[in-house]
């Protein structure tokens, strides 16, 4: 009996047992055994095969987004409109086989966007180069799932099966990390403990689930009322939490209703790359998303150098700026003056934990 075969006897019996009380523990069990044959199913194959062509992309610019979706959605127009990489589109599935890399400028920043070939069912397994496409999406700092808005994806709708695949490979999208302290230790047990009540896990739940990863030694601690699925995520530890845009497009070919319906929903935005409706706000909606923010820098006696802004991650300090601009500039850091919504006033003299804002303007003095 292979691993997908042990997956899908597993899937079957969860479907078919009912959610009470009295089956919680043995419903734990399975889905701990389900993630660790998941977790098997994506470890690499001892025997290598062949060298074929690569399929990453090297990193570049300030943050990487992922386009995925199901075949012929638009994915490739969508990217020839955004960047100057023109992706191949053609009325016909499957027209991009490989990783497009293309490069969006917005706000002074470079976005890099990979174009990824589209996900059709059972992708997690390795149907239709699957893997390899996930495995890219991991290493995005934001997903937009492209949907076609004139399709109907059966009764959950497109984003559910996606988000499936993307849920069985590790990828949470829209969520925060647990908030639960897990610590392996040399002896001692099981050490369980919450700072709020529990309604999905119990002492007993967490040791079975614990025992079922040869885990006897450890020490627990919920600060938030978590299910077993987010608990066996802090054990397995390699789940990669992400923002994801929900773009639907050809919208132009649905009704006004529809289209409204479809705006409403959380986190999803409406496009037409046919005819180049509301490519704006999606950027918009990007740079909230990718949580970036643009610093300008100023030498003493002259004005800011407003071409050239440094682009940072939201809540960075001072200390990241003086990185992000020579790795010898923090060791020989004074004081800095910073004009800016961050401050009291300006320009106000700050250190190096200050948190800077989008927009500021930042005069660094060295020792």
């Amino acid at each position: 009996m292979g691993i997908l075969e042990k997956i899908a006897e597993i899937e079957r019996e969860i479907s078919r047992t009912q959610k009470n009380k009295a089956t919680e523990y043995h419903l734990g069990l399975l889905k701990a055994k389900l993630a660790k044959y998941r977790a098997q199913l994506l470890e690499p194959s001892k025997s290598a095969g062949a060298k074929g062509e690569g399929f990453d992309v090297m990193k570049s610019g300030d943050a990487r987004v992922a386009l995925i979706g199901f075949p012929s959605v638009g994915k490739s127009t969508f990217l020839s409109l955004m960047t100057s990489t023109a992706s191949e589109a053609a009325s016909y599935e499957f027209t991009t086989l490989t990783c497009i890399p293309g490069v969006i400028e917005y706000k002074g920043a470079n976005i890099q966007l990979l174009d990824l070939p589209g996900i059709i069912e059972g992708a997690a397994q390795g149907k239709g180069r699957g893997r390899q496409v996930i495995a890219v999406a991991r290493t995005a700092d934001v997903v937009i799932m492209m949907l076609d808005a004139t399709k109907v994806y059966g009764f959950f709708g497109g984003e559910t099966l996606l988000e499936k695949e993307l849920e069985s490979v590790g990828i949470r999208l829209n969520r925060l990390k647990p908030n639960i302290y897990f610590k392996p230790k040399k002896g001692g047990g099981i050490s369980y403990n919450s700072t709020v009540p529990l309604t999905h896990c119990s002492e007993k739940l967490v040791q079975l689930i614990l025992h079922e990863y040869k885990i006897f030694n450890a020490e627990v601690l919920f600060r938030e009322d978590s299910t077993p699925d987010e608990f066996i995520d802090v054990i397995v530890g390699n789940r990669v939490y992400m923002p994801c845009l929900y773009v639907y497009n050809k919208v132009d070919q649905i009704s006004i209703e529809e289209m409204d319906r479809l705006a409403h929903q959380s986190h999803s935005v409406v496009i037409s790359c046919g005819m180049k409706l509301n490519l704006d706000y999606l950027l918009e909606q990007l740079w909230e998303y990718l949580s970036l923010i643009c610093l300008y820098t100023k030498k003493r006696g002259e004005r800011p150098d407003f071409s050239d802004p440094i682009i940072m991650r939201r809540g960075a300090s001072v200390e990241h700026v003086c990185h992000r601009i020579h790795r010898t500039l923090a060791s020989q850091f004074k004081y800095a003056l910073v004009w800016g919504t961050s401050t009291k006033y300006s320009p106000q003299r700050v250190g190096l934990t200050h948190i800077m804002e989008h927009e500021d303007v930042i005069q660094i003095v060295k020792k």
